[in-house]
C-alpha cells in the first residue's frame, strides 16, 4: 500500500454522501490517531446540521471547522456551508469564501488540493458518492504527492459521476465498496 505513514484523511461527497458518510463515519474509533476533513456539498442558504447530526453518531469529536485552527487526530471537521476548506502548511485549517470551485462551495478539489500540499504522501483522499466531477482533480493531486487515493465503487455508489470521474482522473486509485472503506479506515488505529 502506502509505505509513509497516514496523517490525515481527507473526504469528498455530494449526492448521497450523508448516507454513505453515516455508513463509516460512526464505525471509526475514538482514538483514531489522524484528523479527518470532510466537504460534503449543502446547500448555501441552510445553516450546516451535519456536524451536530454526525456527532450524536460517532466516537470521533466532530465539528465544523473554524478559520485558522489546528487540527487535531481523532477530530473530524466538516467544511462549513458556502466556504471552501483548506489546509495550511502548517496543518492548520483555513476557510475561503473565493468563487465556486466545480460550481461547488466548498469544493472537493479545493480541500484535496491543499491537503496535498500540506501532508504529501502522509494523505489519504476519499472520493464517495457524487452526481458532479468535483474532487476528480483534488484526488489526483493527493496521489501526485504520493498520498494513498480511494474510490468508492461506482458501480455500488449512490450516485456514480463522482466516483467515475475520480477514476478517470487517478486510474491507479484503489476502487472500495463502503464495507471495505470502513473496515481499511478502521485499520488506521491498529497500526
Amino acid at each position: 500500500m502506502n509505505p509513509v505513514p497516514a496523517r490525515a484523511i481527507v473526504i469528498g461527497a455530494s449526492a448521497g454522501g450523508v448516507q454513505a458518510l453515516l455508513t463509516i463515519l460512526p464505525a471509526l474509533p475514538a482514538d483514531l490517531p489522524l484528523p479527518i476533513m470532510v466537504v460534503l456539498h449543502v446547500p448555501a442558504d441552510r445553516s450546516n446540521v451535519l456536524a451536530p447530526l454526525f456527532a450524536s453518531k460517532c466516537a470521533l469529536i466532530v465539528k465544523e471547522a473554524e478559520d485558522k485552527e489546528p487540527t487535531r487526530p481523532g477530530v473530524v471537521y466538516f467544511a462549513p456551508s458556502d466556504y471552501h476548506l483548506l489546509v495550511e502548511a502548517d496543518g492548520a485549517l483555513a476557510l475561503s469564501s473565493d468563487e465556486p470551485v466545480n460550481y461547488s462551495r466548498p469544493s472537493i478539489d479545493v480541500l484535496f488540493e491543499s491537503a496535498a500540499d500540506a501532508y504529501g504522501a502522509g494523505l489519504i483522499g476519499l472520493v464517495l458518492t457524487g452526481a458532479n466531477a468535483d474532487g476528480a482533480a483534488g484526488l489526483k493531486a493527493v496521489a501526485d504527492a504520493g498520498g494513498l487515493a480511494l474510490v468508492e465503487d461506482p458501480t455500488s455508489a449512490y450516485a456514480r459521476p463522482m466516483p467515475e470521474a475520480a477514476l478517470r482522473a487517478c486510474p491507479a486509485a484503489q476502487v472500495m465498496s463502503l464495507p471495505r472503506i470502513e473496515e481499511f479506515l478502521k485499520g488506521l488505529g491498529q497500526a
